[in-house]
């Protein structure tokens, strides 16, 4: 069963709930990491901040962290990246992450962003699906890393 979801921009007194949301899924609580997150977030307002929470029955039960950039790396093209996509567990297929994502592809769209971009595990399966159902597929780049020890 769906839920009658809003989608509004993230703000700073939502911490307690994206921190709550995200303890709910990985079992640690990081308000620190979220309070700085959100405080780069709020900096943003001026230009477009491209973080949104979901809310039902007046509650946040997801959020979504993204960045917009202008030219990075010297790759001329204008790009967002989705960070962060948490869903209160209770609120699980249910639409809330189709929501979140519908919306932030429909305000990238207005900042004329040609592509959004996020990383998955590759083993993560569920998250894979979830996006590919959402249009995302596989990038033509390559992400590369190299252990420091």
């Amino acid at each position: 069963m769906s839920l009658d979801i809003t989608i509004r921009l993230l703000r700073t007194a939502d911490i307690d709930a994206v921190v709550a949301i995200d303890e709910k899924l990985t079992g640690t609580a990081r308000p620190e990491y979220y309070r700085h997150k959100l405080v780069v977030a709020a900096a943003h307002d001026v230009q477009i901040n491209a973080s949104l929470v979901a809310e039902a029955d007046g509650r946040v039960v997801g959020f979504l962290m993204g960045t917009l950039f202008f030219g990075e790396f010297g790759i001329p093209e204008t790009s967002a990246v989705v960070d962060t996509l948490a869903v209160d567990p209770d609120c699980q297929d249910r639409g809330v992450g189709s929501a979140l994502v519908d919306q932030f592809r429909t305000n990238m769209r207005a900042a004329n962003v040609e592509r959004i971009y996020t990383l998955v595990d590759w083993n993560d399966f569920g998250l894979l699906k979830f996006f590919g159902h959402m249009g995302f597929g596989p990038s033509h780049r390559l992400s590369l890393e190299c252990p420091v020890g």
